[in-house]
């Protein structure tokens, strides 16, 4: 048995899962989410305030769905009733961000500021101007806009300029000690 796919669910107070002969759709108080699922390879009943996924055989494939499903499910669950969110630091000098209507505006020691659109489901804070936080309720979307807003400017190893996740270590290189000649 998959050490994920056989945990069950927790379904909390105002979030609703409806499961349809190929998909399932999660609904709660930020939103509504849809996923395809096999239902050839797997099983998902919804009882007593707990969804359960279970597969129809033992077969490979029925096992790596099983716990792909389930987790599928578990962060549809989170993100309808409290939002994924991730947070970004913008370290440099002169480097700042600052949201101008649907517009992040990105000053990174280029010769132009970098100007992102912030797509649908998304909403994105600026607190401060070294501070990107990133919500929503599609767990893959947000991971996907804080990276593509991280590859803008990436940490760069040598002395810790860039954009970097909160929880991120950038470990720093020496660089050269005194060049070639130095002994």
């Amino acid at each position: 048995m998959s050490k994920v796919g056989k945990v069950p669910v927790a379904i909390p107070e105002g979030v609703t899962i409806e499961v349809g002969r190929e998909a399932f759709v999660v609904a709660g108080a930020h939103g509504r989410l849809t996923q395809t699922y096999r239902p050839d390879l797997i099983e998902i009943s919804v009882e007593d305030g707990v969804a359960v996924v279970s597969r129809r055989g033992d077969g490979k494939r029925h096992r790596a769905f099983h716990g792909l499903y389930r987790s599928l499910l578990a962060n549809m669950v989170h993100g309808v009733s409290a939002k994924w969110e991730k947070t970004l630091l913008v370290r440099g000098l002169g480097y700042r961000a600052r949201l101008q209507g649907s517009e992040l505006i990105l000053d990174l020691g280029y010769s132009n500021p970098v100007e992102y659109t912030v797509p649908d489901g998304i909403e994105v804070e600026v607190p401060n101007p070294n501070e990107i936080i990133v919500r929503g309720i599609d767990k893959q979307q947000v991971g996907h806009v804080a990276a593509t807003i991280r590859a803008f400017r990436k940490p760069i190893v040598y002395s810790g300029k860039g954009i970097r996740y909160q929880d991120e270590q950038v470990i720093q290189k020496a660089g050269k000690l005194g060049g070639a000649t130095a002994e």
